[in-house]
């Protein structure tokens, strides 16, 4: 049996960079940590909600790479003069990936009470008619 992938598909042109990101996402290994909300704010606007109790800003970083969101968290165990009778509350690192459609823009971070906002926008283009003439040939 043989694959289709939505590439090959033959009125799909121009589209193998969609597969790419699809694949990539599917590989970016994101776990349950930390949780998330997604909401849509408004037709052309989008929230990501990270929970980061205990993170500081200092230790949290937000790049944009080829229409792909990384959000990685890193805390430092800087407790090692501490002697914990229970560690119930672990040092941990994280890293979540999405991937942002053409047209969506990534706008302001805010952290405020251990939530992490990231504002996302998309632009909507004006939609263009082109009229394509055609030549007679010899």
């Amino acid at each position: 049996m043989t694959k289709i992938s939505l590439a090959s598909h033959p009125y799909m042109l121009g589209f193998e960079q969609i597969e790419r990101l699809l694949e990539r996402s599917a590989k970016s290994g994101n776990e349950g940590y930390p949780p998330f909300n997604i909401e849509q704010t408004s037709e052309n606007s989008y929230r990501i909600t990270l929970a980061v109790a205990g993170f500081k800003i200092e230790n949290i970083a937000i790049t944009l790479e080829d229409r792909q969101l990384v959000i990685r968290g890193r805390q430092s165990d800087d407790d090692k003069n501490r002697l914990y009778l229970h560690r119930g509350i672990a040092t941990r690192q994280f890293q979540r990936s999405f991937v942002l459609a053409e047209g969506v823009e990534v706008g302001e971070a805010v952290m405020e009470n251990g939530l992490l906002h990231l504002d996302l926008s998309r632009i909507v283009p004006e939609p263009v008619i082109q009229k394509i003439n055609i030549r007679k040939g010899q």
